[in-house]
């Protein structure tokens, strides 16, 4: 994995910020759809389609690539949004989301889209996906990764804890999980309607190896999946702290835009902090 360079963080941080708009553009488009996860979100995958992914959106079914499982579907904008800057379709496309036989559906569907690796919806499933792809990468002795994307809260489900056990007995060093701890889910804060931790310590006494990260530092991430790979004994979760509608101030940190998109006006505003954001972010640089 190449070295994050000043300028190459430069680099990710205007990415993230134009996938951001994209993300606006694209929800307030479709008229439904979710806010606060795709936003706060968009930095940790900038990172990994910009940086730490082996693959080629030419190619996307390149047998030795890196697999990204999306386990909490809901936040797939961030996800299509990411894949069009990265080449696999058309920006312009992002305005299909949710329309009537579009490739982007509200939760991924793996034979609608090329890059999609899962189909997505019940949360908690996908970890046991991942696993799955783990295990099948180390029997037919391939060197590629399998990175999973979760969200907290639905480590209120069972089987997300089973699997968790299952990879820690198999010792899947290839399995990178990374859990989006924002802190909140649709109907409030997490430790409210059904506590989360100890994460760290439940994961431990699964045989994982937790790493604590800043999701909107791309250094700090970047050396957490750096941490992660150089581990040969056991699976890696990283627990990335990341604030739900990150960049658009009227939605950080507010559950309520967990499950809603933007009204018109409500993207006008975002859209303008946004290109306020790009424009800061560009200055500080040169």
């Amino acid at each position: 994995m190449p070295h994050l360079h000043d300028d190459t963080i430069k680099e990710l941080e205007e990415k993230a910020n134009q996938i951001r708009e994209s993300l606006v553009d694209e929800l307030v488009t479709a008229g439904s759809g979710h806010s606060a996860g795709p936003l706060g979100m968009a930095d940790i995958f900038t990172l990994l389609y910009f940086h730490v992914l082996n693959h080629d959106p030419r190619n996307p079914d390149w047998p030795d690539r890196d697999r990204l499982v999306l386990s909490n579907g809901h936040i797939c904008p961030v996800q299509y949004a990411t894949m069009a800057h990265a080449g696999y379709f058309p920006v312009k496309e992002l305005k299909t989301l949710r329309k009537f036989g579009t490739r982007l559906q509200g939760h991924p569907h793996r034979t609608s889209l090329p890059g999609i690796e899962t189909t997505s919806g019940p949360l908690g499933s996908g970890l046991s996906q991942a696993i799955g792809m783990a295990i099948a990468a180390l029997m037919d002795d391939r060197k590629n990764y399998i990175y999973c994307l979760m969200s907290d809260a639905e480590h209120q489900a069972g089987q997300t804890w089973e699997a968790a056990m299952l990879a820690g007995k198999h010792k899947l060093w290839n399995l990178i999980a990374i859990m989006d701890r924002n802190n909140i889910q649709i109907d409030g804060f997490t430790e409210n309607v059904m506590p989360l931790e100890p994460l760290r310590a439940k994961y431990e006494a699964f045989n994982w190896r937790v790493i604590d990260a800043n999701g909107h530092d791309f250094a700090e991430m970047h050396s957490a999946i750096e941490e992660a790979k150089a581990v040969y004994e056991k699976p890696t979760m990283i627990l990335a702290h990341t604030i739900p509608g990150k960049g658009v101030s009227y939605m950080e940190r507010k559950f309520e835009w967990h499950g809603k998109p933007p009204k018109p006006d409500e993207a006008k505003a975002a859209l303008a902090e946004l290109r306020t954001l790009g424009g800061k972010i560009k200055s500080e640089h040169e």
